[in-house]
């Protein structure tokens, strides 16, 4: 019998794959094929390379049931344009998007937008403002704003549309700014996408702002106790992913022979297949779900889906990849209603919005 309560699921960090469209649908497609569950972009800049979002956008009309979810930096971007831009890949991906929600502590990211560089508690208030905003924005299009009237020349009800009237709050550490809105494009598919942080940002982030946390640790064996105390910190109704870099023995070489060398400080397992497969069924104990970090995308890929993923399948640790699902299915998250359609169906009639 399972002693599982719930099978988890494990995405893919695609990072390594190559910034050539070519390349990228390889990756994501493989990833697809061995039966991940979702595939996240990181936010490193590269020369003349395309970014996170931009990626994950190529990846949308490609694949079919794969979730996309890219890292976007909340600290040197525009909310309001980060805010369309991952609407617009709900749109691409068919309801499979999400966001990574980053603060990175990037002096070289600051000079190159003409900002001073933020640090410290600072960076948690940049990523929880970015936060709000893009939700308030994916709420400001009522569902059934666009009404394509022909008859009267009507694409869209204006009185579907509304203002979200964002300030930053009194004390804010960093430029102050406001976001009037509405939205330039309608809302997204799954109302809301489903927002993701580093445990790190927790605190200055709330909890109920969030859809899930990225938990990591400095060694393999910590990694299901900090999985535990994050667990009690943000309650039952959040996901916790844990992650963890992955080095197998692949190919005739042992893992220790790859000369993989990690240096994101996170938890890493070098080792055999079988020895990965344990490990993660333990983990999926606790953790709803654990993206993996591969020394080398398609020498690893392939052993975890011939051999890695059939495996948690088999015995329960893994849930089944959906057809036709969103990314908040996946994360067990009901379709929000617009905060604004609420309020004005509760307001009296004849009152503004």
């Amino acid at each position: 019998m399972s002693t599982f309560k719930k099978p988890g699921f494990l995405a893919i960090e695609l990072d390594g794959a190559g910034w050539d469209g070519a390349d990228l649908a390889r990756a994501v497609l493989a990833a697809e094929s061995a039966g991940f569950h979702a595939a996240t972009f990181t936010d490193a800049p590269v020369p003349a390379g395309a970014n996170a979002l931009q990626r994950a956008a190529f990846a949308g009309p490609v694949t079919h049931t794969i979730a996309l979810v890219p890292e976007v930096d909340t600290v040197y971007t525009e909310p309001f344009h980060v805010s369309t831009q991952l609407a617009s890949l709900d749109y691409v991906s068919r309801g499979r998007a999400g966001w990574i929600a980053t603060a990175a502590d990037a002096p070289e990211a600051a000079a190159a937008v003409g900002r001073s560089a933020v640090t410290g508690a600072a960076l948690g208030q940049e990523a929880a403002a970015s936060i709000e905003v893009s939700r308030r924005l994916w709420d400001s299009w009522e569902d059934d704003a666009v009404i394509r009237d022909v008859a009267t020349g009507r694409y869209i009800d204006v009185d579907k549309l509304h203002y979200v009237g964002f300030q930053t709050p009194a004390g804010f550490a960093g430029v102050g700014y406001s976001v009037k809105g509405p939205s330039i494009i309608p809302r997204p598919l799954q109302g809301q996408l489903p927002v993701l942080v580093p445990a790190s940002l927790l605190g200055e982030v709330r909890a109920d702002a969030v859809d899930a946390v990225l938990v990591s640790a400095p060694a393999a064996e910590l990694l299901a106790a900090e999985v535990r105390d994050v667990r009690a910190r943000v309650g039952a109704s959040i996901a916790v992913i844990a992650e963890l870099d992955v080095v197998l023995d692949a190919r005739g070489q042992d893992a220790a022979a790859r000369d993989a060398s990690f240096d994101g400080g996170r938890a890493a397992f070098a080792g055999s297949a079988a020895g990965l497969t344990d490990f993660l069924a333990d983990l999926l104990k606790e953790a709803d779900g654990v993206r993996l970090h591969p020394a080398s995308l398609f020498v690893d890929v392939e052993e975890l889906g011939r051999l890695v993923l059939p495996e948690l399948r088999r015995r329960g640790a893994l849930r089944p990849v959906a057809q036709d699902g969103t990314f908040r299915d996946l994360l067990g998250l009901e379709r929000p209603a617009s905060r604004y359609a609420t309020a004005a169906a509760a307001a009296p009639a004849g009152a503004g919005k």
